[in-house]
């Protein structure tokens, strides 16, 4: 690896200081919608809510926090001669814009009975996706963004309509227009393709291993196969506005199996 990638690896790791042990790396710190990485013995146990983690060969492993998370997150290890340890995160609270429009038809707020069973459909499709476990570690090469341009919508935004609570916004928008390549921003093997989902359209995700993947929707373009080995910078479609949108734009999402992280955590500032 060139040391601006191992500089970028790193640098998810070493965030503010580290949790107290001698023998496990992670951050003292983390916030809500974060991707954390940390180090221990490769022969170790590690779990995370209920969750026995994937260790890699070089004692490498990875979780993720919601939106919603508060308090401490806490990390437990086990080690190849017995001994246990449990460390603990403080987690750095956010706060997120919210927006209550009210005024809208009843139709465009609560779908009828036919269109909310194609989209708890569609979700199933892209849940099953995400449960993807591989060995890969392709996370750990860093993040590139996917294109360049004014950020219009960011993670953990979320609307109130006609006094209904919607789901937030979990991924990050860049306003640019239809047929713009979207490039992967890291490598990985796509593990899920579909052109017309009601809601997201055109729809991709590749998964970077250890049950980190990003996904990208209301593509007018889709240029992999599912099963398609990709590299960071690979174009992989266009942006466009299929599915329920209101204009085009590249939408990036990120997750850690179900768990919605915010990928502008990951990558950094726009360039």
């Amino acid at each position: 690896m060139t040391a601006k990638v191992v500089a970028s690896a790193l640098a998810m790791i070493s965030m503010a200081g580290h949790a107290a042990s001698q023998r496990t790396e992670l951050p003292a710190t983390t916030t809500p919608g974060a991707l954390v990485i940390g180090r221990t013995e490769p022969d170790a146990t590690v779990t995370f809510e209920g969750r026995r983690l994937r260790v890699a060969p070089d004692g490498s492993f990875l979780f993720g926090l919601g939106r919603d998370v508060t308090g401490l997150a806490a990390v437990g290890i086990h080690y190849a001669d017995q001994a246990d340890e449990t460390l603990t995160l403080s987690i750095t609270p956010r706060e997120f814009a919210i927006e209550r429009v009210n005024g809208l038809a009843e139709s465009t707020v609560n779908p009828n009975a036919k269109i909310a069973a194609r989209i708890a459909n569609d979700q199933a499709l892209v849940t099953r996706a995400r449960e993807r476990d591989d060995a890969r570690q392709d996370y750990r090469f860093g993040f590139i963004w996917p294109n360049t341009g004014r950020i219009s919508g960011v993670y953990g935004s979320q609307r109130i309509l006609n006094g209904t609570p919607k789901n937030p916004h979990y991924g990050i928008d860049v306003a640019v227009g239809t047929g713009t390549p979207i490039h992967a921003p890291a490598g990985g093997i796509v593990s899920f393709v579909a052109k017309d989902l009601y809601l997201t359209g055109g729809t991709v995700i590749i998964d970077h291993g250890h049950g980190l993947s990003s996904v990208f929707v209301h593509m007018s373009r889709i240029d992999v196969k599912p099963d398609q080995r990709i590299e960071q910078g690979s174009i992989i479609g266009a942006v466009g506005a299929t599915g329920r949108a209101t204009g085009p734009h590249l939408h990036w999402g990120m997750n850690w199996f179900d768990t919605r992280l915010d990928p502008q955590l990951v990558v950094g500032p726009m360039p």
